[in-house]
């Protein structure tokens, strides 16, 4: 899976935006915190959700079960709005 080719990842200060492009059917626009930022960064190439959870882990400190439960809450709502290609 990887975010479609219409929605532009879009990197200001310690914010992500999930941008839209007019090809998109989603209408407006998704920002999140860190961690969010870093499941977009990983969704620019194709990946799986174990392996956005290894690279979590390895990037952030925390407990993997609650990393996986966020990453699984994440691609839903991705997934939601249509963002995902998989």
């Amino acid at each position: 899976m990887k975010i479609k080719d219409t929605f532009i990842v879009h990197k200001m200060d310690n914010e992500t935006l999930l941008v839209p492009t007019g090809a998109a059917d989603f209408r407006g626009l998704a920002q999140g915190n860190k961690t969010v930022g870093a499941i977009l960064e990983f969704l620019l190439t194709d990946t799986d959700e174990e392996e956005i959870v290894r690279k979590l882990s390895e990037r952030f400190e925390g407990n993997i079960e609650d990393m996986r439960a966020d990453v699984a809450d994440i691609l839903t709502q991705l997934r939601s709005i249509g963002a995902i290609d998989e």
